[in-house]
């Protein structure tokens, strides 16, 4: 399985930079980039929203987007 990244600005109030996670053209997920305001988080990407297999109650935070990418195959 594959999946491609589509850069997009997300309108949360202060994390703008995201990117739409599409696998086999589904849209399957928001990542946003956190910004300082989230202190010691900052730099790190955050599953904003997460569709089908990914609609999950927790939404995690992941180190880098090779972390978070390995998270999104691992569940579809």
């Amino acid at each position: 399985m594959s999946i491609s990244l589509q850069p997009v600005r997300v309108a949360t109030g202060y994390d703008e930079d995201g990117l739409l996670v599409f696998s086999d053209d589904y849209l399957v997920a928001v990542l946003v980039l956190l910004t300082d305001r989230h202190g010691e988080e900052a730099g790190k990407w955050f599953l904003e929203t997460g569709y089908g297999r990914l609609n999950r109650p927790h939404h995690p935070i992941f180190a880098d987007l090779n972390a978070a990418q390995g998270y999104i195959v691992d569940r579809l």
